[in-house]
């Protein structure tokens, strides 16, 4: 771990916390790395929804009634 690391307590599951040791030593990574990997992960997923949800804000809106007479009127109903 580099100077910059910070140190935080996690609670696992019993059940996440064995497959999680698992995957760290199948992968000769330690777990704060296999942990690390996977909460970047979710992050830029996150940013990439954001980024989407961004894009689409100008976007014309339907209503959920409006939603399924459109998909009525083109026999999807």
């Amino acid at each position: 771990m580099s100077e910059l690391s910070k140190r935080s307590t996690v609670y696992f599951e019993d059940d996440v916390h064995q497959a999680l040791r698992i995957k760290a030593a199948t992968t000769h990574q330690s777990i704060s790395k296999v942990v690390n990997e996977a909460v970047r992960l979710v992050l830029r997923e996150d940013q990439e929804d954001l980024s989407a949800f961004s894009e689409r804000a100008n976007e014309p809106t339907l209503s959920y009634e409006e939603l399924l007479e459109d998909l009525k009127s083109h026999g999807k109903l």
